[in-house]
This record gives structure tokens, C-alpha cells and sequence, in this order.
């Protein structure tokens, strides 16, 4: 297959999606409206836009339900086109924390959540979650170790678990070989996280020279996603879109997280591309190179950030992130240097995935081998 008219990379990872949602204004009435079989259908709609984009792996770092996990399965048998999901279950959260999908209805709507809908307090609860996650067949384990902006509530982003319910959930998810994602924006519940050993932090908007010294420490990545950032903060903008809320701190958070990734890459804290999807829409997430360029970051390492180190971060290394013989034949082509423009990765010209090809000349092929 001749690409020599072509700029050849290895497939793009992004380390931060939620492949079976996507945000709407309607929220609250979609989640007692809507199934997990909705869910499973449009994810297999938000699944092909990514590949087409150029992202041949993914995290899916927190979704309900049962749908991510049969797409991942679905897409590694062959049945679907889509790029590789590592999934993460539902994400570890306190009762009443950001990723309590219960926040924001009446008591009697919902059922009270527990470990299997990842929520909990107090170390033992926190163990028992984590294992639940694993149990369903999770990749990965997320936590929420601070408040954060869609969740219905006025809480603020600042540290919800203490310190040794963030060691519980991290000790366990490293037992049970899973890598630990912290969602974190306030700078206590940063730290804290990071003193717990978890494997990266996920926005840090509110991170500060602390933080950034604990980062180098740990060796912790920052995944930025600064694409989110800018979304929320646009529809802040609008009225009635966001319940007040959630507009708030959209409006207080949404403008930091850029700023905040050019301080951490300055710092020396090691950078794993990602973007949050799902929150924006699937498909646009090569957005993100061009915003990590503007805050700083040359455009060849932010490609890196997408490859070698999202690799290293998705415990992947020997599979994925590099061109290389005995790897998965992860392969996208545009049509001229993105180190020069980063902005071409937004128009993926070629993608093969596995050393199937599902895009050629800029338009979608049924999975075909070369």
C-alpha cells in the first residue's frame, strides 16, 4: 500500500473518553428515559466517528452500565469497527460525589447506589468497589478524587475522599493489576491523589507548584483535556443549557484547564494526551493537539503525548504507540506534516487499526486487509 505521498503515524490514543454518552442539554430527563441498550446503540455510532478520526485505542474512563463493556468486546472480536477500549466500569466516587448518578433526583427515582455502581465511604467500602469494577471486567479503575463540573450539585472542586479511602482504592486497583485514573481539579484533592499513587490525574485545573513537584515525583502522567474545557465553558454561555449548578462551576472551571496544562508541561510533568469526549462530540478529538500547541507545547510532542506516552500510560507499550515490527499494525496517514500544522491530524486521511484498513483517500472502507 503506497502512503508516500502521505505523513505516516502511528494510530492516536486518547486516554480520556466516554464513548457511551454524549452531553446534552436534556441530561436529567435522558437518564430515566433512556436504556443501556440506547446507550450500546449510539456508542456504536460515537465508536466508528473516533476511529475515523484516527484514534485506534481508547480509555473509557467511567460509564454505567453494561454498554461499554460489550462494545469493547464487540469491536475485539471483529463484529464492529472501533478503536480498542480499554474500559474502567463505573468510576469509584463518594456518596454524593461527582460521579454519583444519583445527584439532582428524588430519592425514591433511583435505587441508593452502591459498590457495583462504584460508589463508597470509608476504606473498606472503597476496596470492596474496586473489586466490584474488576469483577465486571474492567481495564482500569477511575476515581473521583474531587468534586467536578456536570455533577448536579453545588460542591464545589475541591478533595472529596480522605486520604485513606484514596489509598484503599489505589493499593487495590495496583493489587488486582489495574492502573488508577484520578479525576482531580482542586489542588488538595491533586495531591492527595498523587500521594496515593495513582497513575494519573485526569484535567488538574487547579494544580499549583506543589503539585507539579509531586508529579515529577511520582511520575504520575497529567492527562489534560483541554477540549473539555473549552466546551464547557461555551455552553456556559448559554442559558438554561447547564442546570445553575453546574453553570457555575462551568463557567469558573471550563477557562483554567489550558492554562493549567501550559504551567504542568513547563514544570516537567509527563503528558498523556486525552480529551474527555463524550462531554464535546465524539470524533473531534485531534481539537485538543491544536489547543496543547497554543498553550506551549511543541506539535511533535504532543503527537508523542498521543503515542509513546499514552501507550506507556494504557500499560500498552509492546502493542501500540510506536511503528515497529511485532506491534499491532496501528497505521494513520494525513496529507502533510503535522509537526508543522497539528491542525491536519483533524483530517485523518488513512486508518488502518490491526492491519485492517477502515479508511482510505479520506473516506470509510468496510474493514478490508490491505
Amino acid at each position: 500500500m503506497d502512503l508516500s505521498d502521505h505523513f505516516v503515524l502511528p494510530g492516536l490514543i486518547d486516554c480520556h473518553t466516554h464513548i457511551t454518552g454524549q452531553y446534552e442539554g436534556n441530561r436529567q430527563a435522558a437518564a430515566v428515559t433512556r436504556t443501556d441498550a440506547d446507550a450500546a446503540v449510539m456508542a456504536t455510532l460515537y465508536a466508528r466517528r473516533t476511529l475515523m478520526a484516527g484514534f485506534t485505542t481508547i480509555r473509557n474512563v467511567g460509564s454505567s452500565g453494561d454498554a461499554a463493556f460489550a462494545m469493547r468486546d464487540a469491536i475485539r472480536a471483529g463484529r464492529l469497527p472501533g478503536p480498542r477500549i480499554l474500559v474502567a466500569g463505573e468510576s469509584i466516587s463518594p456518596m454524593g460525589g461527582h460521579s454519583d448518578g444519583t445527584l439532582g433526583y428524588r430519592d425514591d427515582v433511583f435505587a441508593m447506589p452502591g459498590a457495583m455502581e462504584g460508589i463508597a465511604d470509608g476504606a473498606a467500602e472503597c476496596r470492596k468497589a474496586v473489586r466490584a469494577q474488576v469483577k465486571r471486567g474492567a481495564d482500569l479503575i477511575k476515581l473521583t478524587a474531587t468534586g467536578g463540573v456536570l455533577s448536579d450539585t453545588a460542591a464545589g472542586v475541591e478533595q472529596q475522599f480522605f486520604a485513606d479511602e484514596l489509598e484503599a482504592i489505589v493499593s487495590t486497583g495496583h493489587l488486582l493489576g489495574r492502573r488508577v485514573a484520578a479525576h482531580a481539579h482542586g489542588a488538595t484533592g491533586i495531591k492527595a491523589a498523587l500521594r496515593a499513587g495513582v497513575d494519573s490525574i485526569e484535567h488538574g485545573t487547579y494544580l499549583d507548584d506543589e503539585c507539579i513537584a509531586l508529579f515529577r515525583q511520582t511520575g504520575a502522567f497529567l492527562v489534560p483535556t483541554i477540549h473539555a474545557g473549552k466546551f464547557v465553558e461555551s455552553k456556559a454561555a448559554i442559558e438554561g443549557f447547564f442546570p445553575e449548578s453546574v453553570r457555575d462551576k462551568a463557567a469558573a472551571v471550563g477557562p483554567l484547564i489550558q492554562d493549567a496544562f501550559g504551567r504542568a508541561y513547563r514544570g516537567g510533568v509527563r503528558i498523556a494526551f486525552g480529551t474527555d469526549v463524550g462531554v464535546g462530540p465524539h470524533g473531534t478529538n485531534a481539537e485538543e493537539f491544536v489547543h496543547m500547541v497554543e498553550a506551549g507545547m511543541p506539535a511533535a510532542e504532543a503527537i508523542h503525548s498521543a503515542t509513546v506516552n499514552a501507550a506507556e500510560l494504557c500499560d500498552l507499550s509492546d502493542e501500540i504507540g510506536t511503528l515497529e515490527a511485532g506491534k499491532a499494525a496501528d497505521v494513520i496517514a494525513v496529507a502533510g506534516d503535522p509537526t508543522r500544522d497539528v491542525a491536519l491530524l483533524q483530517d485523518v486521511r488513512f486508518v488502518m487499526k490491526g492491519g485492517i484498513v477502515f479508511k482510505r483517500d479520506g473516506r470509510e472502507v468496510a474493514g478490508v486487509l490491505p
